[in-house]
């Protein structure tokens, strides 16, 4: 994963590439408008912006610069650099991006649909969720392009060690992580669902 040359890159351009980094920055811009008419605030209606927001449970997640689920975006961008490797190999770095970002949009596009937050609410701890600020979801999509960049620039090993230890540190400190999401969002379990409310397994 890092470091790659293949004969198919001798010709490929070189990132940054600024058509590329353009395209970028207006799928960016698009989806923050598209955002706003959606409804969501610009930011948090707390009336601050913090850095990082660390209460997992409250109603500031999701509305400041970053929070724990900061790490699940940077987790984004390894499995979206792997992912765009191995089925676009040819592609040249920029355009994977791209793509990376793309999708990253399109998540945070349809995180904050009413079907999501409301899936949100009734599967998962998450009960006073009511999506997220337009400035999180633009500061979720530059996280997941670090860990996309972060990808491309270290060895694998360290990359999965820094994926294996965020979904740890995560799951220890806030019960919660992208795996954890995952499965609540998909079929939530009622187990999972009481150990995040701070009630053991049974």
């Amino acid at each position: 994963m890092t470091n790659e040359r293949t004969t198919e890159d001798i010709d490929a351009p070189r990132f940054p590439n600024r058509t590329f980094i353009l395209l970028i920055i207006a799928v960016i811009v698009i989806t923050a408008n598209v955002l706003q008419m959606m409804g969501r605030p610009i930011l948090c209606t707390c009336g601050t912006v913090q850095l990082w927001y660390g209460s997992p449970n409250s109603s500031g997640t999701s509305q400041h610069i970053s929070d724990w689920y900061t790490f699940s975006h940077i987790i984004h961008g390894f499995i979206f650099y792997l992912l765009t490797w191995f089925v676009l190999p040819r592609a040249p770095l920029p355009a994977r991006l791209l793509l990376a970002v793309l999708v990253e949009c399109g998540w945070e596009l349809f995180e904050n649909s009413s079907f999501i937050i409301d899936r949100y609410r009734a599967g998962t701890i998450a009960l006073g969720y009511t999506g997220d600020s337009i400035l999180n979801s633009m500061s979720d999509i530059l996280s997941m392009t670090g860990g996309f960049l972060l990808a491309w620039r270290l060895p694998v090993w360290v990359i999965v060690a820094l994926a294996v230890a965020a979904e740890l540190v995560t799951g220890f400190l806030i019960r919660d992580n992208l795996t954890l999401n995952i499965i609540m969002l998909l079929h939530p379990v009622d187990a999972i669902r009481e150990w995040q409310a701070g009630a053991p397994i049974r």
